[in-house]
């Protein structure tokens, strides 16, 4: 009998459902698309229910695509968007749409949460500033906002957990997603009783958190019916899509960092131990490997970057062209930076009202400067998460793991590689998150002892960009240039979201 294991994705753009084998081969995939509702500026919503009925869907279309039943599946993993808040009434029932991880309507409730807390004490408890994209302001906000469904609310839980409460009946979470809500103690790996007390939020509503291999629960006979699976099938808690991509790219030591060049850009990092960055310009969050941890700066937009001036300047070129392209333009561009701030900012800056600049335009810059500007302008923004990380004692970097769609470009890999003066390594695995929620399945399962056990038998390195010299000194005396840049403009950001 066949033997896969089964990774769910529930982003925000779709559900996806991902079949591997023992050997970590994909064996089928099957993406469902999802609808995001924005019914007010700045807003971003979905329905859960679309979450569970697109997970089936994909579950379905995979195991056909594979040729499988449910009877060949061992066990099941789940990733997803994280932060985003469902809330639920005693029935378990949807109380509201979900509030999702690009939300911005809870400034004021960032401001109340590091009022009542304390934001040095935030960071020390729970390794985070309050950030609108969190949980937690979520939670406050409806409260303050919508008390009627406040009052109705009996359970907090992630995306990808509602999917397992579809599948399984249980509340379950992983702590790498639990931590993401700054609700969790760091260095215990449990929820924060200080956090909980001091933002009067009941301990009731959240669910038991696990490490990621364990096994959270089975699949249910009804959930069974809907998807294919085997009734009693295992599901493990998985991870929030940044730890479970980490693992699908085999980031799961000290010393092996992933960087990934999608819409936004992260820099993920493993620690055996909680750090904090002292401000909170980094993520610090439990690992999906049991008793590890992460640090996280994000770009916003770095992919997303390239994607909003090709649409806007060159909609009829494609990116393969466009950044071919920019080879013509030396390291630099001629003196021309790009800020790549088209959505705010997370790291270092956690500043919703940066934008983004091309600075030091001239009549001799051709659109060929611009579009390398744009690649450098993202690799200055990946420098600037390299020095937190540095700086708040990471240790020795031993190798980047490069993925993302603009991480298929070997000039944006190499651009990369010369601005953090470190070699870029891609690996053979390809499918992300999902794919890491395959791993995780997999130990859970026990065809793997550990989740490194995992990542060494099944992700290998295909290739190598090491740094351009001559474009490394460039970028050395461009990138204080760069830093200047944000603390000067700051005023102008202010003033225009005035």
């Amino acid at each position: 009998m066949a033997r896969y294991f089964l990774g769910i994705d529930v982003s925000t753009t779709g559900a996806k459902a991902l079949l591997i084998d023992e050997g970590g081969r994909v064996a089928a995939s099957a993406t469902t698309p999802l609808t995001l509702q924005t019914p007010k500026p700045l807003w971003s919503e979905q329905d859960p229910r679309e979450w569970w009925s697109g997970t089936a869907a994909s579950i379905r279309k995979a195991l056909a695509e594979a040729g499988a039943t449910g009877e060949d599946v061992a066990a099941v993993g789940l990733t997803g968007q994280m932060h985003g808040l469902v809330l639920l009434d005693a029935k378990r029932e949807v109380l509201r749409p979900a509030i999702l991880w690009n939300d911005q309507r809870t400034g004021a409730e960032c401001a109340e949460i590091e009022r009542r807390v304390g934001r040095a004490e935030l960071v020390r408890e729970v390794g985070n500033v309050a950030l609108t994209g969190f949980t937690a302001p979520k939670i406050l906000w409806v409260r303050n906002h919508e008390p009627a469904v406040y009052a109705k609310a009996r359970l907090v839980l992630l995306p990808k957990d509602y999917v397992r409460l579809c599948l399984t009946g249980e509340a379950a979470m992983d702590k790498a997603d639990g931590s993401g809500t700054i609700l969790f103690e760091l260095k215990a790996r449990t929820w924060s009783k200080l956090a909980l007390e001091k933002l009067d939020i009941p301990a009731e509503w959240l669910p038991p958190t696990f490490e990621g291999p364990e096994v959270t629960g089975k699949v249910t006979a009804d959930a069974a019916a809907e998807t294919g699976l085997r009734a009693g099938t295992p599901v493990v808690a998985g991870g929030g899509d940044q730890a479970a991509g980490a693992v699908g790219a085999g980031a799961v030591r000290p010393g092996v960092v992933s960087l990934t060049l999608g819409t936004s850009g992260v820099v993920f990092a493993t620690t055996g131990a909680p750090l904090v960055e002292p401000e909170g310009r980094l993520h610090a969050f439990c690992h999906a490997v049991p008793g590890k941890w992460h640090f996280m700066g994000v770009t916003l937009s770095a992919a997303g970057s390239l994607q909003w001036y090709r649409d806007t300047l060159a909609p009829k070129e494609g990116f393969a062209d466009l950044v071919a392209e920019a080879e013509e333009s030396p390291a630099g561009s001629e003196g021309l930076l790009f800020l790549p701030y088209l959505s705010g900012e997370r790291t270092p800056y956690p500043d919703p009202l940066a934008r983004g600049a091309f600075v030091g335009l001239t009549l001799r810059h051709s659109r060929a400067h611009l579009t390398r500007s744009v690649l450098e302008g993202v690799a200055f923004s990946m420098k600037d998460c390299f020095g937190l990380l540095q700086g708040a004692g990471l240790g020795s970097v031993k190798e980047v793991r490069i993925a993302g769609g603009g991480a298929k470009g070997a000039l944006w890999r190499r651009v990369v590689a010369s601005a953090l003066g470190l070699p870029m390594v891609t690996v053979n695995s390809t499918e992300g998150a999902a794919y890491g929620a395959g791993l995780l399945a997999g130990v859970g399962a026990g065809t793997w002892p550990t989740v490194e056990a995992a990542c060494d038998a099944t992700i290998s390195l295909t290739g190598r960009d090491e740094p351009v010299a001559e474009w490394s000194n460039t970028y050395e005396s461009l990138y204080p240039r760069y830093r200047e840049l944000y603390r000067a403009l700051k005023p102008t950001y202010d003033a225009l979201a005035g």
